[in-house]
């Protein structure tokens, strides 16, 4: 492109009824819902490709390498590993990777065909958007530059892992050096130190202690998994492998290289210094939102590290901005990121009137730790905290059939009702199949379902989702 065309490009702004900052689960919904209504909707993506980093990087890879940590982890331990006897040792991990990675290449394609059948109202450009104005972005790739004016703008540019600024953080790895499609670490460290104890850090050092990894995770705040349920956290932590050394109240003030090729995190606990020596050091202290360029300039309005935004999923003061998913901070789960992408695109097809609104509070959240960990809604911490009268109903997994045939019987389904009228508000489930029932149980949340609606419900046995039945049945006989 010359400099006229790049300045007549620049001036002249292709109009489009919507643009996406994004392509990934906050972006993508809306995008196929609104083409699909007949509007030209483009999508903006620095990657190229549609999908978020949950695809790129994050929870389909890191469960795909989960899912064979976990089946090798419970073939090899009693009582189940008597029943299929020895095995030859664990999996080698380059072939981990490789079937991570040929997930990864499915999805891609599935995505690809879903772009394509949507092509008529629907483009993808690759580049980075900055916002010009609250109607005009300009997209930016090697050597060009482009600018689309639109009726309506999604801000849905994500989240990306943040590296504080400790001495040494250049060496560490971090969750896209794992999982990213043909990642740089394809064999296993012998010995693997964790910086940050929250969910992220926790399942990679659950994952890799179950192929084979010496693991010692280091966290700065006096527990582990900050933000959640303190009982819900102390519930989940005395299940994991004790033989990974958890550092908490331990502050990493350096990582160095060592001698042998191998490197040292040096961390402070009270006014002691200690070390620990690794193989490969990973990075795992959270996520901040991406804000797109032009944001701040704009003044659109933050809260915390993201975009604020209203349940409408509009910016407050710009009807027609809207900052689904990982941007506005609320709720950094893909899951969450997809419904807010809908109810964005539901408001722009009434005109940017609210005709549909985001119910954070019925948001299920798994934590793929071994024992799995999940909660949803309003819990015994936050209860306390709004002084709401809840009753608590539990089922034990010792008790549960399906854990029995797992040979893993750690756990629990708790329930939390409204102490009147015994309506489910929250619950949570440690251990088998977590990731599943937390599902049912935050459907039934949503849907404002009491014990009586859930002990009268005929689940299927043997499965753990009859546990939820017979909690709701303590309560209600």
């Amino acid at each position: 492109m010359n400099y006229r065309e790049l300045v007549t490009a620049m001036t002249e702004p292709e109009k489009v009824d919507t643009i996406t900052l994004g392509a990934g689960g906050a972006a993508y919904p809306a995008a196929f819902a609104l083409a699909r209504a007949g509007q030209q909707v483009v999508m903006v993506d620095p990657k190229g490709v549609m999908s978020g980093n949950c695809l790129a990087e994050g929870c389909v890879p890191s469960k795909a390498v989960y899912e064979v940590a976990e089946l090798y982890r419970r073939v090899t331990a009693a009582p189940m590993s008597r029943a299929l006897g020895a095995l030859t040792g664990p999996p080698d991990y380059a072939q981990v990777v490789a079937w991570k990675d040929q997930v990864q290449k499915d999805r891609y394609r599935q995505h690809d065909g879903e772009l394509q059948a949507a092509s008529a109202n629907l483009r993808l450009v690759p580049g980075t958007g900055r916002l010009i104005d609250s109607h005009t972005v300009e997209v930016n790739t090697t050597g060009s530059a482009k600018r689309f004016q639109a009726a309506q703008i999604i801000i849905a540019s994500g989240a990306d892992v943040f590296v504080p600024p400790i001495p040494g953080a250049q060496l560490c790895v971090t969750s896209r050096d794992l999982f990213a499609l043909e990642p740089t670490v394809t064999s296993l460290p012998a010995r693997l130190a964790v910086i940050g104890g929250g969910y992220v850090g926790l399942e990679v050092a659950c994952m890799l202690r179950a192929l084979g990894s010496q693991v010692t995770v280091i966290e700065a705040l006096p527990g582990l998994l900050a933000g959640m349920d303190p009982d819900f956290v102390t519930l989940l932590a005395a299940g994991i492998d004790p033989t990974i050394s958890i550092q908490l109240s331990a502050s990493v003030t350096a990582v160095t290289k060592g001698d042998g090729g191998g490197f040292t995190v040096h961390y402070r606990i009270g006014d002691a210094d200690s070390t620990v020596d690794a193989d490969l050091v990973l990075m795992a202290v959270g996520r901040r939102p991406v804000i797109p360029d032009g944001a701040t300039e704009l003044g659109l309005p933050r809260a915390g590290h993201g975009l604020a935004v209203d349940v409408s999923m509009q910016v407050p003061g710009y009807p027609h901005l809207y900052a689904p998913g990982d941007v506005n901070g609320r709720s950094m789960l893909f899951h969450s990121a997809v419904r807010q992408s809908l109810v964005a695109a539901h408001n722009i097809l009434a005109g940017n009137r609210v005709v549909d609104r985001m119910d954070f509070d019925s948001v299920p959240a798994t934590i793929f730790t071994a024992p799995q960990g999940a909660y949803v809604g309003l819990t015994r911490a936050k209860a306390a905290e709004q002084a709401r009268q809840v009753v608590e109903a539990a089922y034990p997994m010792a008790d549960d059939s399906r854990a029995q045939i797992l040979g893993d019987t750690y756990g629990e389904i708790r329930l939390f009702c409204d102490a009147q009228s015994l309506r489910l508000v929250g619950g949570w489930v440690v251990g088998a199949d977590a990731a599943q029932l937390i599902g049912q149980i935050g459907e039934s949340v949503a849907a404002g379902l009491t014990a009586y609606d859930l002990a009268r419900f005929a689940d299927q046995h043997p499965t753990a989702a009859e546990g939820i039945g017979k909690a709701a049945r303590t309560l209600v006989g």
